[in-house]
């Protein structure tokens, strides 16, 4: 009995070591991805605004708890340092919250979707939607076909394990547009909020990076200098007719999707601040609330970046699932420019399609890049704008509908 319970103490004893050593390994290998997120935000590659806290948080995560106990009663835990995603007592939240510096803003502001509102109300101060007024339907044409991987991975998804509820959240993320997962996942899929928008974020970086790659695979290089002409000048929108757009599309979009009416709001009020002329408040939705908000969004995406969430055996799947659902929206995207390449007899530029993708104002910086360096006579932002905005409308019109269809079904 005696020697049963040595050799049981013996093989518990090795495989805790096993375990730490593969925390470890994974907290070491973090730190190297975080350092590696800061380089490449220095360097313009990926999102700076995003990934510079975002990979200082990993860094700074990983690092301080590197040799610390990595299960608490039995149960992994995620960043014990700086903030307790999972903390449900309130009594014990209170208390965390007196120590952990930063579980106030994950507690009052992340986890109830409130960073994500502010940052969407600073896209809308930033939007200019006389470019979708001006093409309303090469615009939405593409938006939709940019949707392609929001649709598709919600059924691939399903097929392979997850519930509606969770397949409807990591595929927002081929929507290109952070709040809109974070939204998702909040109402449809709280016990994966963390692992699926932290990939969400870790991913919207690869659409600066990885999506000229796939423009050049799609759309021979003739095509990519295409230069549009115009029969006439397009018409002047007043700010008074995008105003009161903004006050009718809130309303409309308000009525069908109640549940995502917080998205909506905050979009549609920074437009209407924007057409307003309300200077003091474009100033301020501009610039401290909306990069005040950007730099703890990255820092609390970041502190969440620690070794358990990739040792969670759920994560694989997610980060496969994240960046299909991208590739799929960006494929769905460049098919919507050939349609209208078509339609338009080559007076089109298909590189526009990338633009539906909404990650504003990023892809639709990507397309002219692009196509700038075939034909630097060739500008083609304007329609990439419409393109990008309407993407964010018909995401947001999707996360309205996921929210509210899916808890029925």
């Amino acid at each position: 009995m005696e020697n049963i319970d040595i050799s049981m103490l013996f093989q518990g004893i090795g495989t805790l070591m096993q375990s730490n050593i593969a925390v470890v390994c994974t907290r070491i290998g973090l730190i190297l991805l975080g350092g590696l997120l800061v380089y490449l935000g220095r360097k313009g590659i990926l999102e700076p605004l995003i990934m510079i806290p975002m990979g200082i948080g990993m860094v700074a995560i990983n690092a301080g708890i590197m040799f610390m106990p990595g299960e608490v009663q039995g149960s992994l835990v995620q960043g014990n340092l700086f903030v307790d995603p999972l903390v449900s007592d309130y009594n014990k939240l209170f208390e965390i919250m007196q120590i952990d510096f930063l579980q106030p803003i994950y507690t009052l502001m992340f986890s109830n979707g409130l960073i994500a509102c502010f940052v969407f109300m600073g896209i809308g101060v930033l939007l200019d939607i006389s470019f979708l007024i001006q093409r309303p339907f090469a615009s939405m044409l593409i938006a939709l076909c940019a949707e392609l991987g929001t649709i598709l991975i919600v059924p691939i998804a399903q097929s392979l394990g997850l519930n509606i509820g969770q397949s409807a959240a990591i595929a927002m993320v081929g929507g290109a547009d952070g709040p809109m997962v974070l939204f998702t996942s909040l109402s449809l899929a709280k016990d994966l909020f963390v692992p699926i928008t932290v990939v969400a974020y870790l991913y919207l970086g690869l659409t600066y990076g990885g999506y000229p790659y796939l423009i050049k695979l799609m759309v021979p290089k003739k095509l990519r200098g295409i230069k549009i002409t115009y029969d006439k000048k397009p018409k002047t929108i007043s700010s008074a007719q995008k105003l009161t757009l903004s006050v009718v599309l809130c309303a409309v979009l308000c009525l069908l999707f109640p549940v995502a009416a917080p998205l909506f709001f905050s979009l549609f009020l920074g437009i209407a601040v924007r057409e307003s002329g309300i200077q003091p408040l474009i100033d301020f939705i501009s610039g401290p609330l909306l990069y005040g908000s950007t730099l703890f969004l990255g820092l609390l995406l970041g502190i969440l970046c620690e070794a358990h969430l990739l040792l969670n055996p759920q994560i694989l799947l997610l980060l496969i699932l994240g960046i299909l659902a991208l590739l799929l929206s960006g494929i769905g995207g460049i098919i919507g420019g050939y349609i209208m390449y078509f339609i338009k007899k080559g007076n089109y530029n298909p590189v526009i399609g990338i633009a539906g993708v909404s990650c504003v104002p990023t892809t639709a910086k990507v397309a002219q890049k692009i196509v700038s360096k075939e034909n630097p006579q060739s500008i083609i932002l304007s329609e990439a704008l419409g393109a990008n905005i309407s993407g964010v409308i018909t995401t947001a019109i999707l996360t309205g509908l996921y929210v509210t269809l899916f808890p029925l079904i």
